[in-house]
């Protein structure tokens, strides 16, 4: 409790000083040419400013010597050192590279404030709206898939639903936030990775392990922070792709983005639409489905105003729309076929941030509040072999309701200190509030969940830059859950020594926890033995407790026409009273399960990344886990085999690569890669579906390679390029071959790539 006390004696130490202020007035170029809306910001600080259309800024600061930092995507960003005075006017001009290197991109996930990725003490990797395009993702769910640390699964052959994994842990452990708000609720974690289209997002930033409990609950396995386009010009793109599944399912993608941005930059919104239309996929010529029919329709808006020079309002609002239906492909209603799933999904989420500015930028209050609502019928249903069963079935068929809702408010203090212990700091504080509320019914099942949730969590940590080599983050977070006897006390702590400009070192732990409330995967009804399997939470279910560890080297180096480097990260976390799954036996409808505390796991591994870039023509990313996933004493996962040790659906090894060649401007061919190691699965077997017995199943590894090429042509006379494109997914058609088969099959029985082959060719349109 000492060092505890010392770290928030230090976190509060308060030594302001206020100071003058002088103005750094300059144009950002490259070639020759203006760099629009570059960001241009104090190193270390809260301070910042953006370039207009014509590259020109205005940065107020305090006197004193400086580093000033300018970056712009698509390329390098560059700092110069200089000195001024109280109430000076210095004319700084910069010239930047162009480069796709995300290296000195400012993220903001590690630590809830802007740093850049070689400041930040906390690893986080960015994916890009650029990258998307290139990996073909027609969603959040295929983007996340090339990131080290992550496995994007299909965990249902019938509704297909997924989730990911971070470091060997399942969905639940992990938290999804939408802006930087946790307003993606349960039953979104279901299917919601699918439902948010590309189009509508910026970047994806990821942090992993249980550094990042400064989120609060659930954010065992790491933080996603999914972060939508922002207005920044005016502009717009639309695109069709036309995507055929094996030969005999056909997929239609619509997307459109617009920007406009007032004259003076004081206000600016992007709008995003998309509509898009599959086909059933019957993999096995049983006719029932291994991919499920969807139709989708999404539309969202984020903007902003200035209302004053020091402060910003931001809104974002997105409405998703999905229905989903897999099972026996017949042109009837639901619950006529012989077995189905059929999910309407309508989901309206948003968000609404405040910032002011003051003490000339050391001083910044943001208040926020973000809601989302789910409204979902669906059903879940196999029509019973017996004719009596038959009319019971038929008189009151298995429909169901959901209704999801989840609040989100609060606030968050940053304050610079310019002197610190004979440094710099950021001191950031703040209060929230989360509000869930889950329903979900099926009469016919007897199935019920009603849950509400309530969190109020408080948040301090302090960001010390010791020297400009080594920077010390520590903080923690106390949250009261109502389903939660005692408040949690979550601290963190992170170092990070910078090596010359090439290499970085960190050291990570912190400590976190997952309230004993309904998760993702404890809403699927699944299909197995000829039933339906059902999970329940146990009556005296108490919270799981983590404590991770993490170290990691992390290195690049770059040279006039070559840049390569590579990052190298341990963890190692260990779980108390663990959930897991334990199988109650079958009632009239099926296999029950009920989640329970454990003793305790342990989860371990490393995970390599290497990435290298030849002159911007050749681009190669890469990264590969290896880790195990043990609980400390056996679990069973099927009544009547033996207890099994080892996480399920768990790999011990997984990666992914990515290789880009832009040999001109106008023409981009990639490839991608992605490699999953055998795992251990259960299978309940049914009558009819070509399996005899309920056993474990060690899948067959498995890889899938992609490749996408694209043309541009411009045309100036209205400022506008088409890009014509296209590929083939999963070349090899590397895709599960035993299915089970029929009404009876057991839909958690699935492995592999999410889809077969598929041959895709599009056009997009897009201003310049």
């Amino acid at each position: 409790m000492k060092l505890i006390q010392f770290i928030f004696l230090i976190s509060i130490t308060w030594a302001a000083a206020q100071n003058k202020t002088a103005v750094i007035i300059g144009k950002v170029t490259s070639q020759g040419s203006a760099v629009p809306f570059a960001s241009i910001y104090e190193k270390g600080k809260n301070n910042g400013s953006s370039a207009d259309e014509n590259g020109v800024y205005k940065l107020n600061i305090s006197p004193g010597e400086k580093t000033i930092v300018v970056q712009s995507q698509g390329y390098k960003s560059k700092s110069i050192r200089v000195l001024i005075a109280e109430n000076e006017t210095k004319h700084l001009n910069f010239d930047l590279i162009e480069s796709e290197e995300e290296l000195d991109q400012v993220v903001v996930t590690g630590t809830r404030t802007r740093k850049r990725r070689t400041d930040s003490p906390v690893i986080v990797n960015l994916i890009n709206s650029e990258t998307l395009q290139q990996v073909a993702a027609n969603d959040l769910a295929n983007g996340l898939r090339y990131q080290p640390g992550l496995r994007v699964e299909t965990d249902c052959q019938t509704c297909n639903y997924t989730q990911i994994r971070m470091n060997g842990l399942q969905g639940g452990y992990s938290q999804i936030l939408i802006n930087g708000r946790s307003i993606f609720s349960p039953l979104t974690g279901l299917y919601g990775l699918e439902q948010i289209p590309t189009n509508m997002i910026e970047r994806i930033e990821v942090v992993r392990g249980g550094v990042s409990s400064l989120y609060g609950s659930s954010a065992i396995g790491g933080t996603v922070n999914v972060i939508t386009k922002n207005p920044t010009q005016n502009n717009y793109d639309f695109s069709y792709t036309f995507e055929n599944i094996d030969g005999s399912a056909n997929q239609n993608i619509i997307n459109g983005n617009a920007t406009v941005v007032s004259k003076d930059y004081n206000a600016g919104a992007n709008f995003f639409i998309s509509n898009r239309k599959r086909e059933l996929y019957d993999a096995n010529g049983d006719n029932f489905s291994e991919l499920p029919e969807l139709k989708a329709n999404s539309f969202g808006v984020n903007a902003f105003y200035l209302p004053t020079e020091n402060s910003k309002l931001a809104l974002s609002f997105s409405s998703l729309y999905e229905y989903r239906y897999g099972g026996e492909m017949v042109d009837k209603p639901a619950y006529l076929a012989k077995q189905s799933e059929e999910r309407t999904h309508n989901v309206l989420m948003g968000s609404l941030d405040y910032q002011m500015n003051f003490n000339d930028n050391k001083s910044s209050l943001i208040l926020y509040y973000g809601v989302q609502q789910t409204d979902r019928d669906h059903y879940t249903g196999i029509i019973p072999d017996d004719e009596f069963e038959q009319q019971l079935f038929f008189a009151e068929p298995p429909y169901g309701v959901s209704e999801v809702t989840t609040h989100q408010g609060g606030a968050q203090y940053n304050q610079v200190f310019d002197n610190f212990l004979e440094g710099s700091s950021v001191l950031t504080g703040g209060l929230e509030y989360v509000y869930d509320e889950v329903f979900d019914k099926i009469e016919t099942y007897n199935y019920f969940t009603e849950q509400t949730t309530k969190n109020v969590g408080a948040f301090v940590q302090n960001y010390w830059d010791i020297t400009p080599n080594i920077n010390f983050l520590s903080g923690f977070r106390i949250d009261k859950h109502n389903l939660v006897d005692n408040a949690i006390f979550s601290p963190r702590l992170s170092l990070l020594y910078k090596l010359k400009e090439t290499t970085q070192f960190r050291l990570g732990w912190g400590t976190g926890f997952r309230a004993p409330q309904a998760f993702d995967t404890d809403l699927h009804i699944a299909f197995a033995g000829g039933g339906i399997s059902r999970i329940s939470l146990a009556d005296d279910l108490f919270e799981e407790k983590s404590n991770s560890f993490t170290a990691s080297v992390n290195y690049d180096k770059a040279t006039k026409h070559f840049i390569a480097g590579f990052t190298l990260e341990g963890f190692y976390t260990k779980l108390n009273d663990a959930f897991y799954l334990f199988p109650l036996g079958e009632d009239s409808h099926g296999e029950r399960f009920e989640k329970r505390n454990g003793s305790a796991a342990t989860v371990k591994g490393i995970t390599l990344e290497t990435r290298a870039n030849f002159d911007y023509l050749v681009e190669i990313d890469a990264g590969f886990t290896i880790q195990s996933s043990i609980f400390k004493d056996a679990v069973e996962n099927i009544e009547g085999l033996p207890a099994r040790r080892e996480f399920m659906r768990t790999p011990n090894n997984y990666g992914y690569a990515t290789l880009t060649f832009t040999p001109t401007k106008q023409f981009k061919a990639s490839a991608n890669y992605i490699y999953t190691g055998a795992m251990d699965i259960t299978h309940v077997a049914g009558e009819g579906t070509g399996q005899t017995v309920n056993e474990y199943f060690k899948t067959p590894s498995f890889s899938e390679l992609s490749f996408r090429v694209g043309y541009s042509l411009n045309i100036p006379k209205v400022s506008t390029a088409v890009e014509l494109f296209g590929g083939i997914k999963n070349v090899t058609n590397s895709y599960q071959s035993d299915f089970d088969i029929g009404k009876n099959r057991d839909s958690n029985y699935v492995y592999g790539p999410g889809a077969p082959r598929s041959i895709y060719l599009g056009i997009k349109v897009s201003s310049f």
